[in-house]
C-alpha cells in the first residue's frame, strides 16, 4: 500500500507500508522515519550502529491508492 507522509521530518515523502501495528495504530513505511539503533556485540551477531525504520502513527499518513480508485471511477 502506497502512502504519503503528512507531518514530521519526512513530510511530503512517499513510501510503501512494510508492517502494521494495529494495537497502537501505527505503521512502518519503507525508507521513512529512519532511526539509528546501537546494538551490542554478541556471539551470534556483530554489534554497531544499525539504521532501521521506526513506526509512524496512522494519522500522519495519507493513503494514495484510495485517491486513485476514486479518480478513476469518475
Amino acid at each position: 500500500m502506497k502512502v504519503k507522509i503528512l507531518t514530521g521530518k519526512d513530510k511530503s515523502k512517499e513510501g510503501e507500508v512494510i508492517e502494521f501495528d494495529r494495537k497502537n495504530n501505527r505503521a512502518k513505511v519503507k525508507g521513512i522515519n529512519i532511526i539509528k539503533k546501537h546494538v551490542k556485540t554478541t556471539k551470534e551477531k556483530k554489534g554497531g550502529i544499525i539504521s532501521k525504520e521506526n513506526f509512524i502513527h496512522l494519522s500522519n499518513l495519507k493513503n494514495l491508492e484510495i485517491n486513485k480508485k476514486i479518480q478513476t471511477k469518475k
